[in-house]
């Protein structure tokens, strides 16, 4: 691990997988949940190319990297960019990592065609209309559709991948039709599926979603339900396990 020196508002966090750090700014947007769920969500093989859109600080890089082959993160936030090519120089990665920034709302600017295996999307959650923007800019883009939508996010991941590719993407369950309707439109089939409950009897919060470029839409797997936490208020054995432990 190299020594790092921490500038103003940046904190050291543990990702409690190979001893690897990520520096965070507290006034930015700070990976959460999620994100952790959807690195350990597809399958994974360790020839493919791996593409991030929206990296931010490079968590799911950090997390992925010892099972695939290299990741390409794309980052608009140019704060959150550098912070993304710090961390995998922190962690020794940068000859695994490569970071870009840019907007993959224009793809052939950053990335070639149908030249990655499979892509990671934790896209903005809520459209610009609902919900109070939060305040900080940086945060903001992160959650809010301000930068990229649903539809932008997928049509960067079709130009990415060939036929057969994958997208994992994590989204609110609440807006699944949409999701539908915007894989479709690039030709995408929903092959594996799971929703996350923050409680056994709780609505999901939460959905895992696996998709392919130009597969059969018959077929599609709706997994058992990842429940985050027990009736002790405790995290489950299996969120225990995503986390190594570090929960």
């Amino acid at each position: 691990m190299t020594e790092v020196d921490l500038l103003p508002r940046e904190r050291l966090d543990d990702l409690v997988c190979g001893g690897r750090k990520i520096i965070q700014r507290t006034d930015e947007f700070c990976f959460s949940m999620d994100a952790v769920l959807l690195a350990h969500f597809p399958r994974l093989a360790s020839r493919a190319r791996v593409l991030d859109l929206g990296t931010g600080a490079g968590v799911i890089p950090l997390l992925i990297a010892d099972e695939v082959r290299e990741i390409y993160a794309v980052e608009f936030n140019p704060v959150q960019a550098r912070l993304a090519e710090r961390n995998a120089a922190l962690n020794g990665l940068s000859e695994k990592i490569t970071v870009r920034e840019g907007d993959y709302r224009d793809p052939p600017a950053l990335f070639a065609p149908a030249s990655f295996d499979l892509v990671f999307a934790n896209p903005p959650y809520y459209p610009v209309r609902s919900g109070a923007v939060n305040a900080g800019k940086g945060r903001a883009a992160a959650r809010h559709e301000i930068t990229a939508t649903l539809a932008d996010t997928v049509r960067a991941a079709a130009y990415a991948l060939p036929p057969g590719g994958r997208l994992a993407m994590v989204h609110l369950p609440e807006r699944l039709g949409e999701i539908m309707l915007a894989l479709h439109a690039e030709n995408f089939a929903v092959k594996r599926m799971r929703l996350v409950l923050p409680r056994a009897d709780r609505a999901p919060n939460l959905v895992l979603i696996e998709a392919a470029k130009g597969a059969a839409l018959r077929g599609m797997r709706h997994l058992p339900p990842l429940i985050v936490r027990g009736a002790d208020g405790g995290y489950t054995e299996e969120i225990c396990r995503i986390y190594g432990g570090g929960i």
